[in-house]
């Protein structure tokens, strides 16, 4: 079919960056050196004047992360503790009760807020290549009026009637999808770049011990949170639904564990190690995220009444949302679908308009974790992607994780033996 045909040939330019990444390392060049050698380029004033100049788009980063967790921390406040605020935001235009501004509405409209900034910025400095540039100026710098742009996209939704913000809701579960996506790329293309570093003829002999080190290390600790899981969320025989999730877990680990062992993929136990703890936790994500009530998640009923674990947990939470978003957004790299050429002294260290989108899509993402994917369930406070809709989306994430594991050791062959009868 020439739609799969596309597709596949899409995912296969993207995961390709990592091959590129591979040859820069047996030749020296790191990622690491590349972004080190990058920021060294810039010039490098006090903190407060890189801060207040936009010299450093490196602390540029930082700074948006920061505004990111911001407006996460404002969602969850209008969302649990809004009703204080109850009587000032009726009188808004698009408010007139308590469920159109609170709740699962209250942290749509902050998440458009942060969505239309994000993406004001992704189409303001899309086209920035060179620094030194008006887009790179406006990207590093303009903080002031940045904070003053962002507070007033926040309060600018509590206006909006509540049709368009259940429009935007629909529109984030889809955004919310796009970010675990590219966040799922960028996980896979770190792990095959790790492994074809340590493949490298310059780093084979020096990192074989420490190769086997961490491939053992990973597969025991998956063992472990197998184990573990069994015996928190399938207490019981009639837990059949998370034992099929765990069971299903073990199946995936050993399939990727031996297509990477064949002998024409022939990729090691590294690659499916890694990737194996990555789908050990989103299982334990998912299972975690079944609500409280539920005999076979004793873990949940245990933690009905909020107490001080539960908030850490919570926070904990959060604080992954943006690093997760952070460190993603940095990635554009692994998104080229061209071939990369050497880096100039002026240009720009990291994409900028693909580091605004992906928060553009992080701010859609963190919305659909605080309402559990759906803006009618009933909504507790210090909680965060509990559900049984919030439960299957990670299901359904760690059985897409390794699709594209499984295609990114395959697609070498698959492409060849194409190729081979197209020719023939």
């Amino acid at each position: 079919m020439p739609l799969m045909d596309w597709l596949f040939s899409l995912v296969d330019e993207i995961l390709m960056g990592e091959t590129d990444q591979g040859r820069d390392m047996e030749s020296g060049v790191t990622i690491g050196c590349q972004r080190q050698d990058a920021a060294a380029n810039v010039e490098e004033p006090s903190w407060f004047g890189q801060f207040r100049n936009g010299a450093n788009p490196w602390m540029a980063r930082y700074m948006y992360a920061l505004m990111f967790l911001a407006s996460n921390l404002v969602a969850w406040a209008v969302r649990d503790y809004g009703q204080i605020a109850l009587k000032d935001l009726e009188k808004l235009k698009g408010c007139h009760g308590e469920g159109e501004c609170l709740g699962a509405e209250g942290v749509l409209r902050v998440s458009f807020g942060c969505f239309m900034f994000f993406i004001i910025m992704f189409f303001s400095t899309i086209r920035t290549s060179k620094m030194g540039v008006r887009q790179d100026k406006w990207h590093s710098g303009w903080w002031s009026f940045k904070i003053l742009l962002l507070v007033s996209l926040t309060i600018i939704p509590f206006v909006v009637p509540s049709v368009f913000i259940d429009i935007y809701g629909e529109v984030a579960r889809f955004g919310a999808g796009v970010f675990l996506l590219i966040q799922l790329i960028s996980i896979i293309t770190f792990i095959k770049w790790l492994n074809n570093c340590c493949q490298s003829d310059k780093n084979a002999e020096r990192c074989h011990i420490h190769v086997m080190l961490i491939a053992t290390t990973a597969y025991v600790v998956c063992i472990l949170g197998v184990i573990l899981m069994y015996i928190w969320y399938a207490p019981e025989p009639s837990c059949v639904l998370n034992i099929f999730f765990i069971t299903w877990t073990v199946v995936l680990l050993q399939l990727m564990t031996s297509i990477s062992l064949h002998p024409k993929v022939n990729a090691g136990l590294l690659n499916p190690g890694l990737m194996g703890l990555y789908i050990a936790y989103i299982c334990w994500s998912a299972i975690r995220s079944e609500p409280a009530g539920t005999r076979c998640n004793r873990k949940a009923e245990s933690s009905h009444h909020t107490d001080w674990l539960s908030i850490i947990s919570f926070f904990i939470a959060l604080l992954a949302i943006v690093f997760a978003t952070f460190s993603t957004g940095i990635d554009s790299e692994c998104f080229q679908l061209r071939k990369k050429e050497a880096r100039g002294k002026d240009d720009i260290p990291y994409g900028y308009g693909f580091f605004h989108f992906v928060f553009a899509m992080g701010a859609m993402y963190f919305s659909m974790l605080l309402i559990s994917w759906n803006s009618h369930h009933p909504l507790k406070r210090w909680t965060i992607d509990v559900g049984w809709t919030s439960t299957w989306v990670r299901i359904v994430d760690e059985w897409v994780a390794v699709c594209l594991f499984i295609w990114m050791l395959v697609r070498q062959i698959v492409w060849k033996s194409r190729h081979a009868s197209a020719t023939a």
